[in-house]
């Protein structure tokens, strides 16, 4: 995603790697950078850059490797100069955190670790004759994929477990692995899988016989998760990536057939659209699915003829998002046609499907919105969120009859696990809250009976009696009402005096759930109240909660994040700059902004894989998604008004002289989505302006990806690594 130093640098550094381990906690230093020695000084070579009129100079854009692409695919290829930096850096970290955390970190790790079920495994999802489950094994890093055979009399999953992918067997050897997805096809005797070995979103597709477990003898390479299957079980559909990490081509393969031999059926050629494929609810149709941000471009493929060409849905309208699926003789389209800002439902004959023929079938309700629809041969499900609470809705498809399924608690999540079958009265779904662990459910959609198939185990034990959840505002300046979900231990005291850490992330229309995480748990045993912020950026509290959160009112997001720790305060919550922020990707501009605007207010910050370098990254067409970011954040290349609103917002670009609190920053080598030398230049710059503030940690995953460590347990030990540095800025290490 040349020599460095001069010999003031690495004196220092050498200083940090002796001196650290007797530093004691953030919080309890005032001395610069809380004690801390200033860590290594890259070296600045002046870069250039003149944007309407604007000359600025990027000291350290010669972080960016000259061959990222190259890197991006093999982290080994990066240039010695910018490695041995890096390598400096976290040599940096290990020396002032790590290192006089290890015991801390130990224990974190073993609590995280103590909260997982080892063998945990999913309820199995029927399909057909077969059942189709996940599992871990005690020890394993990975996930193993299996199916049984289904009793025809119960419908259970009664048969001998045929394992299909064993994650940690086809791990072995490999620097990364992670499975990103999987499809059975229609006949269940083959299995299409997708391996990325690197982390950068490029991954392998495989093609393995169930009967025996073998791989037919050919890989296709550069491919991106996600795979539909025609009807005939042998035809499928893919895409294929560019050299920028944007999907290009959509592709038909007939399993067994050399892929030289594939049939492009369509090519992207315009970057500012993200596209992808899918599947109607039916199965009977190919969905290739363009999308812009605010406006969505849809065309359609019968799958019982898969040779047939892509049909464009209805003409692309600009500022109007769709997405149809297919039920009888209709489709029935999610859309914002007509002004229903939080969506409707329309419906229109499979013959007809240019927009002028739609007719409105869920008519658009003001404050509800529509987030997904689930179709089923009976029934139509509605994932809806009203003020930033989620709800389900079922309805009859034959009598038109409606009704929801009710949920008890003040803050809580849901989600619909689809499935595999259509003809199914069946709704199978997870419910949580910050306090009560994952449930899975079976739902009768017509006698409205409920099963409990799952709870989630915590083998450490975990009672939700122990825990509270609130549920309160911010008031923004502008009078708009900022949900905050709030979880803490029922002994921490509500007075003022408790530490706290914020999580937002406010961008691209993703909703935080108000959902159960074991890794927030050994913050909370410990003292520190965890809060959610359901900041403008996201749908949280619809769509226009979200459109009130980017291009000219991208200042929203980060207003209402400070806002939610002022509340926090004004409300006894936490106590007085005790508070530490986190936020990841997009989450990180949240917290890289908030910390250059209102540094005063926090005890430390978190910035995992953070999207910092705003200007440059969006205004650079090569980067993997720059182009479909423009409808995001603006276009400062065109748009001298987008270039000075960004510019007065963008993290790397407003660093200064200020007291800033410590920092945290965590990277990888392999993101494609956040380059590596964002969060890098961005801790250069801020220990160049402000050697006196912090410290400034970079700590970069030299052989991951965006998502961090592909195992498990390597993933609980870098949250472990965010814990420890939570703690320890506020004096709990």
């Amino acid at each position: 995603m040349q020599q460095l130093f001069d010999r003031r640098s690495v004196l220092l550094a050498g200083a940090a790697m002796t001196a650290s381990t007797a530093l004691p906690a953030f919080a309890q230093s005032s001395a610069p950078r809380r004690g801390a020695p200033l860590g290594p000084i890259a070296k600045k070579i002046a870069h250039e850059i003149t944007q309407h009129g604007q000359t600025r100079t990027d000291n350290y854009h010669w972080l960016r490797d000259a061959n990222w692409q190259a890197v991006i695919d093999e982290p080994s290829k990066l240039s010695d100069e910018i490695r041995t930096h890096i390598e400096a850096e976290n040599a940096y970290t290990k020396s002032v955190l790590l290192d006089p955390t290890a015991k801390l970190r130990a224990d974190l790790f073993e609590e995280l670790k103590g909260k997982i079920k080892q063998d945990d495994s999913s309820v199995p999802a029927r399909d057909g004759a077969w059942a189709y489950a996940t599992r871990f094994r005690t020890g394993g890093q990975y996930p193993i994929v299996y199916r049984k055979a289904v009793d025809a009399a119960t419908g259970e999953a009664t048969g001998a477990e045929q394992i299909l992918i064993d994650g940690d067997k086809e791990s072995k050897g490999e620097k990364f692995w992670r499975l990103q997805d999987w499809e059975q096809s229609p006949t269940q005797d083959l299995l299409a899988y997708f391996v990325d070995y690197e982390g950068g979103n490029k991954v392998t597709l495989r093609f393995r016989a169930t009967a025996n477990g073998s791989d037919l003898p050919y890989k296709i390479e550069g491919a991106s998760a996600g795979l539909v299957w025609a009807k005939d079980g042998r035809t499928c559909f893919y895409c294929l990536l560019d050299d920028n990490f944007r999907v290009a081509k959509i592709m038909r393969h007939v399993v067994g057939e050399d892929p030289k031999t594939d049939v492009m059926i369509f090519e992207e050629k315009d970057a500012s659209f993200q596209t992808g494929i899918g599947k109607t609810a039916s199965g009977d149709y190919l969905i290739i699915y363009r999308s812009q941000s605010e406006s969505s471009d849809v065309l359609i493929l019968p799958l019982t003829t898969p040779t047939a060409k892509p049909k464009r849905f209805t003409p692309y309208r600009k500022g109007v998002e769709y997405l149809p699926d297919h039920h009888g003789g209709h489709f029935y389209i999610r859309n914002n046609s007509g002004g229903a800002i939080d969506f409707k439902i329309s419906k229109t004959p499979v013959s007809k499907t240019n927009a002028s023929n739609w007719t409105d079938f869920i008519p658009h309700e003001a404050g509800c919105f529509i987030e997904t629809v689930h179709l089923y041969a009976g029934h139509m499900v509605r994932e809806e969120s009203v003020d930033a609470l989620p709800r389900l809705t079922v309805r009859d498809m034959v009598s038109g009859k409606e009704h929801q399924i009710d949920f008890p608690e003040e803050a809580y999540d849901l989600s619909v696990l689809r499935g595999f079958e259509w003809k199914t009265t069946n709704l199978r779904f997870t419910y949580n809250s910050p306090s009560t662990p994952t449930e899975t459910w079976d739902y009768d959609l017509n006698s409205k009976a409920r099963t409990l198939r799952k709870t989630q185990e915590i083998p450490s034990g975990h009672d939700k009696n122990n825990y509270v959840v609130r549920r309160t505002v911010a008031v923004a300046s502008d009078g708009a009402r900022v949900p905050l979900t709030i979880l803490y231990h029922k002994k921490t005291p509500i007075d003022g005096t408790a530490p706290a850490l914020l999580y937002g992330y406010g961008s691209y229309g993703i909703s935080m759930p108000a959902s159960f995480s074991t890794a927030r748990l050994p913050l909370v045993d410990r003292g520190m109240v965890y809060c959610i912020a359901h900041i403008r950026g996201g749908q949280d509290r619809g769509y226009q909660w979200y459109l009130d959160g980017k291009l000219m009112k991208k200042q929203n997001t980060f207003s209402d994040f400070a806002r939610a720790a002022e509340a926090l305060v004004e409300q006894k919550f936490a106590a007085p700059k005790q508070i530490v922020i986190e936020g990841r990707s997009a989450g990180g501009l949240l917290v890289g902004a908030v910390m250059n605007q209102r540094p005063e207010l926090f005890a430390g910050v978190i910035g995992g894989v953070a999207f910092v370098d705003v200007i440059n990254t969006i205004s650079d067409a090569e980067l993997p998604l720059t182009p479909p970011e423009w409808t995001e954040w603006g276009d400062p290349i065109k748009s001298k008004a987008a270039f000075d609103y960004m510019m007065a917002y963008s993290p790397y670009d407003q660093v200064g002289t200020k007291a800033y609190p410590p920092l945290f920053a965590q990277t990888a080598l392999s993101d494609s989505q956040v380059t590596y030398w964002e969060p890098t230049k961005w801790v250069a710059k801020l220990r160049e302006l402000s050697p006196e503030a912090g410290p400034f940690m970079l700590n970069v995953n030299m052989t991951a990806g965006h998502g961090g460590a592909s195992g498990r347990f390597d993933r609980l030990k870098e949250v472990a690594d965010s814990h420890a540095f939570a703690l320890w800025c506020v004096g709990k290490a």
